[in-house]
């Protein structure tokens, strides 16, 4: 029986039900990553005892799967797109904005798929406007190929925002700092091709990269299906 099918017990002294504890999880979350969520420090945050957490949630992984279907709530459409790609590219903006907002959900992302009740509703938005244009499989290849490309995308964001942070030093800060050693072994000409992208290469912020790959992607699947469905 999953989480979702399991019934909460009755209320108690101290109210509290998942909802809240999810809530207060995701606080925690968004303030130290998922490190920094534990059932202990969850129920701290609610005033209740630990094991009063069990009668709602059985493991932490069971914590992380209600987290992620509610920021899934986020990341459902407004309207129902029409078109399939369009809906990919939803799916793909709407997930970084969510990741931007809860930077722990990069480390979930390309997992097993989402089981939750918000998680079904992504999905079925995501599929429904492929209905009779190429068969199932075609289309389930599809939409796994631009998952795994924001899903990369995502994390090496997420990555490089931890590490600005770690570091305290910006992507130019960083770049300036290790100027000299690169200048040094590019004049060595054994790297040309890294010179010439180091010298020629133009700088796009995160967003524009990720919206140029992603039509890239789009470009591709789409191609795949514009055949008649099977």
């Amino acid at each position: 029986m999953t989480v979702w099918d399991r019934p909460e017990p009755s209320n108690r002294p101290v109210p509290l039900d998942r909802e809240r504890i999810v809530a207060a999880a995701i606080a925690l979350a968004d303030e130290g990553g998922l490190e920094a969520v534990s059932l202990r420090k969850v129920a701290g945050r609610l005033d209740a005892g630990p094991m009063r957490l069990y009668g709602y949630i059985s493991t932490k992984e069971e914590l992380f799967d209600l987290m992620v279907d509610e920021v899934q709530a986020e990341i459902v459409p407004d309207e129902q797109p029409d078109d399939g790609r369009e809906a990919l590219r939803a799916l793909a903006h709407r997930t970084r904005q969510a990741a931007l907002r809860h930077e722990w959900l990069a480390d979930l992302l390309g997992g097993r798929p989402a089981m939750g009740p918000n998680g079904l509703a992504v999905a079925e938005a995501t599929l429904a406007p492929f209905v009779g244009l190429a068969d199932i499989d075609t289309v389930m290849r599809a939409v796994e190929t631009v998952s795994a490309y924001f899903t990369g995308a995502i994390r090496r964001e997420i990555a490089h925002l931890r590490a600005e942070r770690a570091t305290g030093q910006t992507k130019l800060d960083w770049q300036r700092a290790h100027g000299p050693h690169v200048t040094k072994m590019l004049a060595t000409g054994r790297f040309p091709s890294l010179a010439k992208v180091v010298h020629d290469g133009t700088h796009v912020d995160a967003e524009a990269s990720f919206t140029t790959g992603l039509e890239w992607v789009l470009d591709a699947v789409s191609a795949q299906l514009t055949g008649p469905p099977a």
